[in-house]
């Protein structure tokens, strides 16, 4: 078949008639046109040609050319698409290395075997076309919700016709006891879309806490128009979720809002969800009010906030535990995963039981060490003295408010306990240089000798060594691992050393050993500065 005047427009219209089937752009059918021609040419004139084909895009017409490039002498490999400089002299007056001289040459006769190669090249550029509009398509869609038909399910697996193309909803990804029919209708969350060999791959899901969320924008005008934020989602899905929302409008509740009339709003949403029980929580920025909020409907007597470790305490009445917990631990677990905080759940005699523990414990270590008799130990617990420390070196003004203490016996009891503490340093550094600790890591400023001890049956026994240790190494820290928060247990923790004073401990000893400049800290500090300002 030669590519003769009568055929020539019949390109130029087969080519529309395949782009706007398959919705692309019709200049690249006319590209695959283009290179199944150049390659049924090269099979003619010989592979090593360097042929090529421009299809006029309004008469029709296809030129063929042959191009060869100019190149070095030394680098000539390809004589039928190469050539030097001296046989371009030929052609051209002053060739230059990677000048193209080209030749138009014959059109071809296409017989059955390249008209069957054409094809399938044209079919492969026209497929490989459809699917970068898909995945051009459906990438930008993420995060939103689309509605599709169900397909068929393949080993679980729900396959969605969504349009123009297909997306899979994984078995995960389903709400437990849903099951789908062909035909039947579905609205999902697009989680992600992926660029495939078989073409983009959109995943789908109705399990992701973002389906919730973009459900409610879709039923509270409120939350499309930015009025109500949705600040955290949790989801048992099927089960039960909460919602946290926020409203920036003083005179727009924020829960009434999402509840709608007669609970019209949140219904709507609750049956896409196959019954999903749904707690709608406000949101607040103070951690502890947020989580007695988030316990909802359970009351909560007394929280504390442990914000290094993100962990929290709760205290509630002993009849609330259950409700606090949840059925197999749903409601804890929700809350948890709404503030971002591990909670810990105690009865209110549990709590009283560990306060009696904690203040037994510091009543005996004042009868210890301080040589007292338990009345006088509780006096001073009572008051809120925890340890040694804050009575060797707290103001005597603070004693004195204690019944039955006068100045004098305030002076003893600061001297009893100064030597005590005494007593307890040259214990530990007696023991840290049988450890092998150097004088540098002693006369470094900020560490007591009970510290120094520590560092020193734990290896670190020189500045060097100190300066090369990590600030959680030292302070503690939490890593999360498959999901779950894991202690890190720090050398210095039990001395109440803070991840801060961490990080200034290791830096002041890096920059006395001449590690750190701390001109380029303070250009750094300066750096931070001015970019917290620009985000304010």
């Amino acid at each position: 078949m030669a590519i003769t005047s009568a055929n020539q427009l019949e390109l130029l219209q087969t080519a529309e008639a395949v782009a706007r089937e398959k919705m692309i752009d019709p200049n690249l059918v006319v590209e695959a046109m283009e290179e199944s021609l150049a390659r049924a040419a090269k099979s003619r004139y010989g592979s090593e040609m360097d042929i090529r084909v421009h299809i006029d895009r309004k008469t029709g017409r296809a030129t063929f050319t042959r191009v060869r490039t100019v190149v070095e002498d030394e680098e000539l490999e390809n004589y039928q698409a190469e050539l030097t400089v001296e046989q371009a002299k030929q052609y051209m007056a002053d060739p230059q290395i990677g000048d193209e001289i080209k030749d138009e040459v014959p059109p071809v006769e296409l017989g059955r075997i390249a008209a069957q190669s054409a094809k399938q090249v044209i079919l492969q550029k026209v497929r490989e076309a459809e699917r970068d509009r898909q995945y051009d398509e459906f990438k930008d869609r993420v995060g939103t919700i689309i509605n599709g038909v169900v397909k068929r399910e393949e080993y679980g697996n729900v396959i969605v016709d969504i349009g123009r193309g297909e997306g899979i909803l994984r078995r995960n990804e389903k709400i437990g006891r849903e099951t789908y029919r062909p035909n039947d209708r579905i609205r999902c969350y697009i989680k992600d879309v992926r660029r495939e060999v078989r073409g983009p791959q959109v995943f789908l899901s109705r399990t992701a806490p973002e389906f919730m969320a973009e459900l409610f924008k879709m039923e509270v005008p409120e939350i499309y128009d930015g009025i109500i934020e949705i600040k955290a989602v949790a989801r048992d899905p099927g089960s039960r979720a909460k919602i946290a929302v926020i409203s920036y409008d003083n005179s727009i509740d924020p829960v009434g809002a999402c509840v709608g009339m007669r609970g019209s709003r949140v219904q709507a949403v609750v049956n896409e969800l196959q019954g999903e029980k749904i707690d709608i929580i406000p949101w607040n920025d103070d951690a502890p009010t947020f989580l007695v909020n988030a316990l909802q409907p359970a009351e909560v007597s007394k929280v504390v906030l442990d914000e290094d470790a993100g962990k929290i305490e709760v205290v509630v009445p002993d009849e609330q535990l259950s409700l606090a917990i949840g059925r197999r631990g749903q409601n804890v677990r929700l809350a948890s995963q709404l503030t971002g905080l591990d909670i810990d759940i105690l009865t209110e005699a549990e709590e009283s039981e560990r306060r009696q523990k904690e203040f037994a414990a510091r009543t005996q270590l004042f009868m210890d060490s301080l040589d007292l008799d338990e009345f006088f130990a509780q006096l001073l617990v009572s008051e809120g003295f925890t340890n040694l420390e804050e009575v060797a070196y707290v103001d005597v003004d603070e004693l004195l408010v204690i019944d039955g203490v006068d100045e004098d016996t305030a002076n003893e009891l600061q001297a009893r306990a100064r030597d005590v503490l005494e007593e307890a340093n040259r214990k530990a550094m007696e023991h840290a240089r049988e450890l092998g600790v150097e004088d540098s890591l002693v006369d470094f400023e900020g560490l007591t000798p009970q510290m120094i001890e520590a560092l020193a049956e734990d290896g670190v026994k020189s500045l060097e060594d100190f300066a090369t240790c990590a600030d959680w190494e030292l302070a503690g820290g939490w890593t999360t691992v498959n999901g779950e928060r894991v202690k890190d247990d720090g050398v210095l923790e039990k001395f109440d050393v803070s991840l801060e004073e961490a990080q200034n401990l290791v830096m002041t000893a890096r920059i006395q050993l001449g590690w750190v400049d701390p001109a380029d800290l303070e250009s750094e500090e300066e750096v931070e500065e001015t970019e917290e300002e620009n985000e304010a």
